[in-house]
């Protein structure tokens, strides 16, 4: 097979909104499908990728499924990405792992062994490294050696790649072919910083929304966070310059003071932003608040930060904007820009193993 008549054909499991997708395809890769359960993210994903959208709980697909999705074999590379829910092995569950939720990461391996992809993507909380802790990753990695695949993984700041903020994750690959790993480091010496990614946005006030972006609007504070959020200093500052009266009960408490510093904080403008989550649109979720406005950040900024291009829909426009809806799209994603590094990663493999 000549390389460059090869076809790259990804299916994305957990697709969800699509960041993973958007820089593969961003890459060269060609995806033919993501597969979610949530079908709210139907609309973004298939807006902004040009691939369908499978409204599908994955333990109900089959290998035969992904064969499908795939189609011929002949002069084309497959494919299979995935960032099975990382909630069950994230430092911040304190309940103990259930077996329904080990069962997506299970399958996941199943259908590798089943539908034999020629290359695998998995990304995950950093966490799951700890195979003491959870022997369902250790037993991912045996059915990668028991199908003949030769894999590698680690911990990653997302920072290192050139993604605008502080995130570890686990990012493993496997291949049929021979040796792979993610590309040399992008940013070690210098990283995009907040005021990079965000920094040339028009200024809004909380509760508002921006008459040029609609995604551009922050949520509405009420009168005590206005005067913590105006009590915090700028660029960096966090709950310990407050006043007794506006800390929160809780952290007055010794068990509470570990987490007084890591909400209601303000980020820094020259360096990257702490790790977007689901809820980093309020401003005690997190250390979510703004550098100098007094204000959360906005769903732009956010999706910024998780390095969406401008132009990314993630809803119909003919709709209502939901914010809690778009907050969880980009929360989950996994960055467009580490999108495109693995995506960058697997064609330089398949460049050197596939003549």
């Amino acid at each position: 097979m000549k390389s460059q008549f090869l076809h790259l054909k990804v299916v994305d499991l957990f697709c969800g909104i699509g960041g993973l997708t958007h820089g593969l395809l961003k890459s060269g890769l060609e995806v033919v499908a993501g597969i979610d359960t949530d079908d709210t993210c139907k609309f973004g994903y298939e807006f902004n990728n040009n691939a369908k959208f499978i409204h599908k709980d994955i333990l109900e697909v089959s290998a035969r499924d992904i064969d499908r999705l795939f189609g011929a074999k002949r002069h084309s590379v497959r494919v299979l990405v995935g960032c099975a829910p990382c909630q069950p092995f994230s430092r911040l569950n304190v309940r103990k792992v259930t077996k329904h939720q080990l069962q997506p990461l299970e399958k996941f391996a199943q259908l590798i062994a089943e539908a034999r992809p020629d290359i695998v993507s998995m990304e995950n909380v950093s966490g799951l490294a700890d195979i003491a802790k959870y022997p369902v990753f250790g037993s991912f990695l045996d059915t990668l050696e028991t199908n003949g695949y030769v894999y590698d993984y680690e911990v990653v700041d997302f920072s290192e790649y050139g993604v605008p903020q502080h995130r570890k994750r686990l990012v493993l690959l496997a291949s049929q072919f021979g040796e792979i790993a993610l590309v040399q480091r992008t940013h070690i010496r210098k990283r995009v910083t907040v005021r990079d990614a965000i920094g040339n946005l028009e200024p809004i006030r909380d509760g508002e929304v921006s008459p040029r972006d609609h995604l551009h609007r922050a949520r509405k504070l009420n009168p005590t966070n206005m005067r913590r959020i105006r009590a915090t200093p700028h660029n960096g500052g966090n709950s310990s310059s407050w006043s007794d009266n506006l800390r929160l009960r809780c952290h007055k408490r010794i068990s509470g003071m570990t987490y007084r510093h890591s909400v209601y904080g303000r980020m820094r403008w020259d360096e990257p932003a702490p790790t977007m989550t689901t809820q980093c649109v309020g401003l005690g979720n997190g250390r979510f608040g703004h550098p100098e406005q007094d204000r959360a950040i906005s769903l732009r900024e956010a999706a910024l930060l998780q390095t969406f291009p401008r132009g990314y829909i993630f809803m119909d426009p003919s709709t209502p904007t939901v914010t809690v809806y778009i907050a969880r799209f980009i929360g989950n994603a996994l960055p467009v820009r580490l999108g495109l590094i693995i995506g960058k990663s697997i064609r330089k493999h398949v460049q050197h193993y596939v003549k």
